[in-house]
């Protein structure tokens, strides 16, 4: 009896190793059957785009200068931020925009944000304007810092328009322990400035604050305000992009300039021309023409990509990729998640072949 019990058993171990090298086989030949060959992908799975979406009910909602309204977000056990963080807001449409917080970071079941409308704008802070009123629910993810308050000996702050909110919470941090700290905070004209009264008041002794209305007095003057610096000082700036270039030009050589982007920023390297995208997992490739940005190509191929600025800031369409030679253009991947990552909206190629996993 022993003896056929063991042919059984040599038979039924050999068949299940040949059946395990045809599976084998079969998957080198077709990665997509019957499942991917490769681990659970990352793209679209980065730590800035994990956080979990939570859905927020408008609570307030303030216009709180001209085209500027503020909306307070409510829900429980919201993720705490510092000074300097930002929220995606998901908007009705599908939509996703980024918001700097501008509220209190110690109240634990709020986060506040301010929005401008821009008439010519892609759309979202007219969704924003006559979409989200209050009672709404919204979803929202984040939040997230990429322009975060360091320690420094001094600070100095150039704001233009809505670009305050990112700061107007570090004003608040460092008036309150006593810090150094001067703005400059320029727009079209002060009853277009949100939250210009505060922060006239936080800056009141020591004349902290100039400001400037561009109706009243034109557009302000970095140079000048960036003259005097001392080593050791931060400058943050926030604003529209000629504004950011004033003062990456106007800054003197040593000091350390943390800009925060609301749009692309303008002056981008020129178009590298067509090249070939291989999407790994679909087994399919595409040609990125001239001008056509990789977004564009991978959509026709696969509708489903998420993205939202198509202007490389939000970091929506990120994609992992797994060879080739990235042309960065974007404004906002870290150094490590460009050695393997790219925003498809903007970036490009510049061996002639990328390879993403897709």
């Amino acid at each position: 009896m022993a003896l056929p019990r063991l042919r059984t058993v040599v038979v039924v171990a050999g068949a299940a190793l040949l059946t395990r090298r045809a599976l084998r086989r079969r998957i080198t030949r077709s990665p997509l059957w019957p499942m991917p060959a490769l681990p659970e992908p990352i793209s679209g799975h980065s730590q800035r785009r994990a956080t979990a979406v939570r859905r927020l009910l408008v609570t307030e909602r303030t216009t709180i200068a001209d085209g500027v309204v503020q909306l307070r977000l409510e829900g429980a056990q919201l993720p705490p931020w510092q000074p300097g963080a930002h929220l995606d807001l998901v908007l009705p449409s599908g939509l996703v925009r980024q918001y700097s917080l501008c509220g209190d970071p110690d109240d634990p079941g709020t986060y506040t944000v301010a929005t401008r409308l821009v008439a010519d704008g892609r759309g979202g802070s007219r969704e924003v304007h006559e979409q989200l009123q209050e009672g709404e629910e919204i979803e929202v993810r984040g939040p997230r810092n990429r322009f975060p308050l360091v320690a420094a000996e001094a600070y100095v702050f150039v704001a233009g328009g809505i670009g305050i909110t990112p700061i107007l919470p570090m004003l608040r941090s460092l008036a309150a322990r006593g810090a150094d700290w001067r703005l400059l905070y320029g727009g079209r004209s002060r009853a277009s400035m949100p939250f210009l009264d505060e922060i006239e008041k936080l800056g009141a002794e020591g004349g902290r604050v100039t400001v400037v209305a561009q109706d009243e007095a034109g557009h302000p003057d970095t140079a000048a305000a960036l003259a005097d610096i001392a080593p050791g000082t931060a400058v943050y700036c926030c604003g529209p992009e000629p504004l950011m270039a004033a003062v990456t030009a106007a800054l003197p050589e040593g000091r350390t300039l943390h800009l925060e982007r609301f749009s692309a920023a303008t002056g981008e390297a020129g178009d590298s021309g067509a090249f070939e995208v291989e999407l790994h997992r679909s087994g399919r490739t595409v040609q990125v023409a001239a001008g056509q940005s990789v977004l564009a190509a991978v959509r026709e191929e696969l509708p489903h990509v998420s993205y939202s600025c198509e202007q490389g800031f939000c970091g929506t369409c990120q994609q992992r990729v797994l060879a080739g030679e990235i042309d960065h253009r974007d404004e906002l991947l870290t150094d490590d998640e460009r050695g393997d990552s790219m925003l498809i909206c903007v970036s490009r190629c510049r061996s002639g072949r990328l390879v993403l996993d897709l």
